[in-house]
């Protein structure tokens, strides 16, 4: 079956408060794992499911997002006359990505406004969210694999990983029943539940395919704290029955936070044949 699914949204307007004072300069999704930002591993990840369309939402703020995705011509030629063919290559790769648009969240009003700005773009088709907090690592691309179950069920599909149950206070969690090997029927997501009484272990991370009836619930949304949270407007379209959600199969790496910042650029950095030897050698003085 031909993949519906052709654009993606990628919210990058947050202030990334909990890598200040690095962020204050430079977005969060732009901080890098090894010599890539995250959020060019999100990027490369929707391109390998076969979207075709990037929709930032972003602020005025952010230009190095959209520097970083836009070609330039100077520094090509400059790559050129130095004869660093290879990192030419690299750099003119990025733009041909896919094709990039750039809508405006003027206010940290919250995950679910910054998805409501894409409406105008995404209109009546079902369409892919990336978080930037987070890279999954997988032979098939992580929102490929959700692409898939919304092919047989036709719903909205959160990603899924099992968390320790020590943990789980910390995202959203599902609540539902199997309907196979790793995918369930989402009934509920209680967010940060008590470890003693959480309806499971498995956690909502930053890779949904979402249906265009998101728009109307994320509408219908009252604010928390000042926000218009998505997984609120997502959690009306689970009591309606409408959300599958689904066990990603790969490695997960939560770069939302300082620690799983640091793990994903050590273990990313030991899996490159270019730097294995260096950083093993690092681990190794440190021990």
């Amino acid at each position: 079956m031909a993949n519906k699914i052709k654009k993606a949204v990628i919210p990058v307007a947050g202030f990334g408060t909990r890598f200040l004072p690095e962020t204050k300069a430079i977005p969060k999704e732009m901080l890098p794992v090894v010599d890539k930002p995250v959020v060019q591993y999100l990027v490369e990840e929707a391109v390998a499911a076969g979207i075709d369309t990037v929709i930032f939402v972003t602020n005025k703020n952010k230009h190095s997002v959209q520097s970083h995705f836009s070609r330039d011509r100077d520094f090509e030629a400059m790559l050129k006359r130095a004869k660093k063919f290879e990192l030419l290559d690299k750099v003119k790769e990025i733009h041909n990505l896919a094709d990039f648009l750039y809508v405006c969240q003027d206010e940290p009003l919250g995950s679910g406004d910054a998805v409501m700005r894409a409406q105008g773009i995404v209109q009546d088709e079902p369409f892919a969210v990336f978080y930037a907090d987070d890279i999954v690592e997988s032979v098939k691309p992580a929102i490929g694999q959700l692409i898939e179950v919304y092919d047989n069920y036709r719903t909205s599909v959160l990603g899924l990983f099992k968390v320790p149950k020590s943990e789980v206070n910390l995202y959203g969690i599902a609540d539902g029943e199997y309907v196979s090997e790793r995918t369930l029927l989402v009934r509920d997501l209680v967010e940060k539940p008590d470890p003693k009484s959480t309806p499971s272990q498995l956690a909502s991370v930053g890779r949904f395919i979402l249906t265009p009836d998101i728009f109307s619930k994320i509408a219908k949304t009252k604010k928390t704290k000042g926000e218009v949270y998505l997984a609120d407007a997502i959690d009306d379209l689970c009591n309606e029955g409408k959300v599958y959600g689904y066990e990603l199969e790969g490695k997960w790496y939560d770069c939302g936070s300082k620690a799983g910042f640091l793990r994903a650029n050590i273990e990313v950095a030991l899996k490159r044949t270019d730097m294995k030897k260096d950083m093993q050698n690092i681990l190794k003085d440190l021990r």
